[in-house]
């Protein structure tokens, strides 16, 4: 089993030639099983920190490195994430996880403040600020979903010890925040070339948040090489897994329709098959696909500023799979990895073809010879919602070590809304061993533990295990909390849909890396989606209109007793018939002079005429 993606290989060998370069980008294509594909997209640029602080950018995006100093923010992570990885399938996460967010959006910093009041104060000014630079709506990010994590992150640049004195981390979400095409065309133009030219040209919102899977990531750290100056690194990371056949599916025509029988591919070795009976062969059969049909569009040039010995772009598949480039490309193959790279002219547009693989008849093909081999995460975990009622529930996360010879340690997070109130003494840890097949309750599943409770209105649950999982086993862990009812003001349009609840946290700690400053793994749970006791809000509206109908009617006769002035029949004018008649005589006879005048006028008129 691999501690390391396989996308984190071609960057780790070419690291002193990245950072000798000011900016870098580079595309990774791998093909996974059941008809996906895995594209990451990587740009990194590089400043010194001297032209930083005299407001010399070149390369660095001016938009944001005002923003990181006027909030004086040190190290700063920005995730924009939708869909879900499945693990289980496409086995572990590009970057290990490192680039990777919650659903929806996820920032943390490091902070230079003298107190917390301080710190807190910059983050505020920190999140509001990104949230109109990137069109998100990262200023709901207040106290309630802000936490300082203890255990979990750690800073991934090097800060000197008298700095590090005097930052402070702070970490906040919003799993409801739905990413979009307009967070996308920031992200954009923060680059260099502005999406015109090189890999960010094949970047288009149809097909990104099309995807089963899509991340972007910021990042931006100092790193100092020894002996050389310290720099300022922002990297930019898009990860997306496409499904092949529904990219290629014509932007014109994007409903799905069935498949023409001449088109099945159908699996001939059946034994029913035959020409009226076909077994469709679905993900067995190889894709074939290229950059056009990915992409809607081919990649135009190279980005002019980019290194030219960095190759732009790279694909990961066995050196048995057939793939065709545009004319003038040429191919650098890693005879160590199954990875081969192409360096690009700058002003040609690029092309490059997968054809498909025959599976079936004489030269068939495995699914080896088409692409590698997912490599088995460290851990896989699940997250789900446990009970029923609306006044309290259960969270059970579901951890598995796959290895069978390794144990995992690991930092679990999760930060809870307020009205989320889980009891921690219903806290357990319950181990399935594979060998006995048996469930216990084990204690020392769970070493450390840091709880930080709630505050109504005020802030969150923050709730940090330090966890050690043997190898070959799966762990249950469980806790109950209480649901709270809300103020019928601080309930969304859509109260019946439920509340987003944040995605856990889980820190990933190697074994021979255990006291080193840096994270190395990291891994997010799917969000929970929390009912709570939602009032009928049809009730105030009938409330109003019974209200308002029943003041009508009694200010109405109120009103009508006090200004209507009431006379005796003694003192009224005496009503006869004989007085009646004549009243309705008058009416009739007035009547009937209209009439009359009307009849004359328009027989003058016919005269004239």
């Amino acid at each position: 089993m691999q501690l390391f993606s396989s996308l984190v290989i071609p960057i780790c060998l070419l690291a002193a030639q990245i950072l000798a370069s000011d900016y870098h980008e580079q595309l990774v294509l791998k093909p996974l099983p059941q008809s996906a594909l895995l594209a990451s997209f990587n740009f990194r640029s590089n400043t010194s920190l001297a032209q930083f602080e005299n407001h010399n950018f070149r390369y660095f995006p001016r938009s944001l490195g005002q923003i990181l100093q006027y909030a004086g923010t040190r190290e700063l992570h920005l995730r924009f994430s939708l869909g879900r990885w499945d693990a289980a399938s496409w086995g572990a996460r590009p970057w290990d996880g490192t680039k990777e967010g919650g659903t929806g959006v996820e920032l943390w910093a490091w902070l230079e403040a003298e107190t917390d009041e301080e710190a807190d104060h910059k983050w505020l000014t920190l999140t509001n600020a990104l949230s109109g630079l990137f069109c998100a709506s990262l200023n709901f990010i207040d106290g309630t979903r802000t936490i300082r994590p203890v255990m979990s992150f750690r800073p991934e640049g090097d800060h000197l010890n008298i700095t590090m004195a005097n930052m402070h981390l702070l970490h906040g979400v919003l799993p409801r925040e739905v990413v979009c095409t307009e967070n996308l065309t920031p992200f954009l133009k923060l680059l260099p070339c502005k999406g015109k030219a090189g890999i960010s040209s094949l970047l288009d919102g149809h097909k990104l948040f099309d995807a089963s899977w899509q991340s972007m990531a910021i990042d931006i750290r100092p790193v100092c090489p020894a002996g050389e100056e310290c720099i300022l690194e922002i990297q930019q990371t898009i990860d997306m897994v496409l499904d092949i056949e529904r990219s290629k599916r014509p932007r014109g025509n994007p409903i799905p329709r069935p498949v023409p029988g001449h088109e099945l591919k159908c699996n001939s070795s059946k034994p029913y098959h035959d020409e009226h009976t076909c077994y469709p062969i679905g993900f067995v059969a190889g894709q074939e696909w290229s950059l056009q049909q990915i992409f809607g569009k081919s990649m135009h040039g190279t980005c002019p500023l980019t290194d030219p010995n960095i190759a732009p772009v790279c694909i990961q598949a066995p050196h048995s799979r057939d793939v065709f480039t545009s004319a003038g490309v040429k191919e650098l193959k890693d005879p160590n990895f199954p990875q081969r790279c192409y360096i690009i002219p700058e002003n040609e547009d690029f092309q490059i073809v997968l054809p498909s693989m025959q599976h079936v008849g004489e030269n068939a093909k495995s699914d080896t010879d088409e692409y590698l081999e997912p490599d088995t995460p460290l851990l896989y975990a699940e997250r789900s919602f446990t009970g029923h009622g609306q006044e309290r529930g259960g969270v059970q996360t579901i951890l598995t070590n796959p290895s069978p010879d390794q144990e995992v340690e690991f930092v679990y997070m999760e930060s809870l809304p307020w009205f989320m109130r889980i009891y921690l003494h219903t806290l357990q840890a319950r181990v399935l061993s594979g060998e006995s097949g048996h469930l216990r309750k084990d204690e020392d599943v769970v070493e450390e533990i840091y709880y930080r409770p709630f505050l109504d209105r005020q802030r969150g649950t923050q709730l940090e295990l330090r966890m050690r999982i043997p190898p070959q086993s799966t762990v249950f862990l469980t806790y109950d909390f209480e649901k709270t009812i809300l103020r019928y003001t601080e309930y969304p349009p859509d109260a019946n849909r439920g509340f987003d609840v944040a995605a856990a946290v889980i820190t990933i700690l190697h074994a021979d890396q255990t006291k080193s400053t840096r994270a190395f793994s990291n891994l997010r749970t799917s969000g929970l989606l929390l009912n709570l006791p939602t009032p009928d809000f049809s009730m105030p509206y009938n409330v109003i209109i019974f209200t308002s109908t029943a003041i009508a009617l009694a200010f109405g006769g109120l009103y009508n007793i006090l200004v209507r002035r009431f006379v005796g029949q003694d003192e009224g004018p005496e009503v006869t018939l004989m007085v009646l008649r004549r009243k309705i005589v008058a009416v009739l006879s007035k009547v009937a002079g209209k009439l009359k005048r009307a009849n004359r006028k328009e027989k003058a008129e016919g005269k004239t005429e």
